[in-house]
């Protein structure tokens, strides 16, 4: 695996700023050749703690108590997996169940993947981990929030607004049209700190967990949380928001649930791969 440093933009608002602060970042990652110039981009995460969830003031019963969370270092997907991604990995030896090569409403090679239960979302880390030979799998939702603040405690990441025209929601119009369906991957120009993109917005995103009601008694160490007490059984949870969620539905601690077996068009995936950061 050979890492490279890579350059990307960000953008912050301040409170009673008019424009947004750009500035220049960079970080390292690592590209996956699938095959037929098809690229998967990981970007490293480093380890850290941060405080998960949100105040009462800022959220919802389910995003509290905010508690402090330690996180390891792993790799994350730049962007969310894409159509042609999905495809390549589609098209491979079933593991544990098939995959449909063209699931998504919303067809495009550069749009995210859509219409995956969380079983098939599982069923592809399994096999690109097989294609690879290296360990992918879903995002715990603590690694989840943590890549999406990178070091943020804002409700976005790029600060107490989700700024217009930088995110794909549906409070946002585009010369009076009201976007209704997803984006290509990385088409809003500016990153997190970290140098992931379509954190905010887009499509929602599978993670590992379980569903429970709220943070009481959670894992405070990054890793998922998947006891049964206390939690709704078999429900999964998901992060982000999607192309028709409103901002207060994309923030950085909302989180949701979902049906492990129900194919949705505003529910993709990103992936996370553990290797040691160098």
């Amino acid at each position: 695996m050979n890492t490279q440093e890579f350059e990307f933009k960000i953008a912050t608002i301040a409170p009673k700023a008019r424009e947004p602060q750009i500035a220049c970042r960079h970080n390292k990652c690592f590209k996956e050749d699938l095959g037929n110039g098809v690229l998967l981009e990981m970007v490293a995460i480093p380890g850290g703690t941060f405080m998960m969830g949100s105040l009462a003031s800022e959220g919802y019963d389910s995003e509290q108590p905010q508690h402090r969370v330690a996180v390891k270092s792993f790799y994350m997907g730049k962007h969310p997996i894409t159509q042609a991604q999905w495809q390549i990995v589609a098209a491979l030896e079933p593991i544990q169940l098939p995959l449909t090569p063209n699931p998504s409403k919303h067809q495009g090679t550069n749009l995210p993947v859509e219409r995956v239960s969380w079983y098939e979302a599982v069923e592809f880390c399994q096999r690109l981990s097989k294609l690879t030979g290296r360990s992918y799998r879903l995002p715990s939702e603590a690694e989840w929030e943590y890549a999406c603040r990178a070091g943020t405690t804002t409700p976005f990441h790029f600060g107490r607004k989700l700024p217009k025209q930088l995110a794909n929601s549906y409070d946002f119009q585009h010369r009076g049209r009201i976007l209704e369906k997803t984006t290509p991957v990385g088409a809003f120009e500016f990153a997190n700190a970290f140098g992931l993109y379509d954190l905010h917005g887009n499509v929602c995103e599978w993670c590992l967990d379980l569903w429970h009601d709220s943070y009481e008694r959670a894992p405070c160490d990054g890793r998922a949380w998947l006891t049964i007490q206390d939690c709704e059984e078999e429900l999964r949870v998901i992060r982000g928001g999607f192309w028709l969620s409103h901002a207060r539905h994309c923030r950085s601690a909302y989180r949701d649930n979902c049906e492990p077996n129900s194919r949705s068009s505003v529910v993709g995936l990103r992936v996370v791969c553990n290797l040691a950061i160098s």
